[in-house]
């Protein structure tokens, strides 16, 4: 069958369908919606990225990057005192004092330390005129600045093994290296300043110590002096001493009395006056004997107030041993506090640099390419998102 009379057949089928040339097929005109994607993709695509581009390019100042890496060491020394034990815990956590220094580095105190170092707002406005974008305002506010740092100023910490990386961005290789410098400066000045907190605490407390250990022993020498002033005695042991050889006098002086009185009795009677004269001097020294003993055991003391030698004695002891406890405290006190000192002028925490701050030679930012990349995938994404939006409310209708 031919083509003219395959046409015809169709024709015939479908009279009132016009007859298509073969020209006309193989041409695809094309619609309003095709023009209407074509045009919505130059407009929020292509013209989009051109602009970036040509602001990446042609207005974008150069950003040079300075680096520095550092971590936390302490010096760790045994220390023969609890105090100083307990400020050895307290600078174990070098884990904590890193989160902290991690903080403090983007903190509102480390911008005006840096601040008042450096003019940041000239560094970071330099190009704020050709570049509105990646610079500062000139008259941006504290909190603008605060933004500003925390874009120009990146930390990247690691947990485990404790290290900090900084990088700084600046418009000029020194400014750059400037900023990063004083951040390394301040976040040491810091460390010290953590330390010298706990250094403080413990010459505090060993301070409070030693003057409690001070006062207890004063107490306990006063209270000695009052009473060997109250009972007229330097040491008890010295008089129990003295007064056990005159028993012992006394003892000897009545055993010879009683020789003696044995003596007359075998050649006088009873009423020869030296016989009486011996029992009365026996008589007397067995009086004085029991007096002393008394005065050791029990009844009254050398000035017959009530008290004797053991209960002066006991209490003598007592406050001797206060005396002594008192010493050996505030023995202890005294060299907990200069260990205290010690400790406080050795510097045990401080910043190891793995990497200096570095002065850049090239400019490292900002990344163009990757800028534009990132600009034309979401242009592409928003526009691909309006298009699908555009078909689904159009075959609702």
């Amino acid at each position: 069958m031919t083509d003219e009379q395959s046409k015809g057949e169709e024709t015939r089928k479908d009279p009132q369908k016009p007859p298509v040339s073969g020209r006309a097929m193989r041409r695809v005109r094309p619609r309003k919606r095709h023009l209407f994607l074509m045009i919505s993709a130059q407009l929020l695509i292509l013209l989009p990225a051109l602009v970036a581009g040509w602001y990446l390019w042609e207005r974008a100042a150069d950003q040079y990057a300075s680096y520095t890496g550092f971590t936390i060491r302490r010096e760790e020394a045994p220390t023969p005192t609890d105090v100083l034990g307990s400020l050895g815990s307290l600078s174990a956590g070098s884990s904590s004092d890193s989160d902290v220094l991690f903080e403090y580095i983007h903190s509102q105190d480390m911008i005006g330390r840096v601040g008042a170092e450096h003019d940041l707002r000239a560094m970071f406005s330099r190009h704020h005129e050709r570049d509105p974008v990646f610079a500062l305002r000139p008259d941006g506010t504290r909190e603008d600045l605060r933004d500003y740092w925390r874009r120009m100023v990146q930390v990247s910490y690691t947990s485990g093994s404790g290290l900090i990386e900084v990088r700084v961005n600046a418009f000029a290789p020194q400014d750059a290296q400037d900023i990063t410098q004083a951040i390394f400066d301040q976040s040491l000045r810091r460390i010290n300043d953590m330390t010298a907190i706990a250094r403080a605490d413990s010459i505090r407390f060993a301070s409070t110590e030693l003057a409690s250990a001070e006062a207890q022993l004063q107490a306990a020498r006063q209270a000695l002096t009052v009473f060997r002033s109250a009972n007229q005695v330097i040491s008890p042991e010295a008089d129990i001493q003295v007064q056990m050889g005159l028993i012992n006098t006394l003892q000897q002086q009545l055993g010879e009395e009683l020789i003696k009185l044995d003596l007359l009795s075998e050649q006088a009677n009873e009423s020869d006056p030296r016989a009486v004269q011996s029992k009365l001097r026996i008589e007397a020294i067995r009086k004085r004997i029991s007096e002393e003993r008394r005065k050791l055991g029990g009844g009254a003391d050398m000035q017959g107030d009530g008290e004797d030698y053991a209960s002066i004695v006991t209490e003598f002891e007592k406050l001797t041993v206060d005396r002594e406890f008192a010493e050996k405290k505030y023995t202890t006190a005294l060299s907990n506090f200069d260990t205290a000192q010690a400790e406080a002028r050795r510097q045990t925490r401080y910043l190891a640099a793995f990497e200096q701050p570095t002065l850049p030679e090239s400019a490292e930012y900002p990344r163009r390419w990757l800028i534009l990349g990132l600009t034309v995938l979401f242009l592409s994404v928003g526009w691909s998102i309006l298009v699908l939006i555009y078909y689904s409310l159009r075959d609702r209708r």
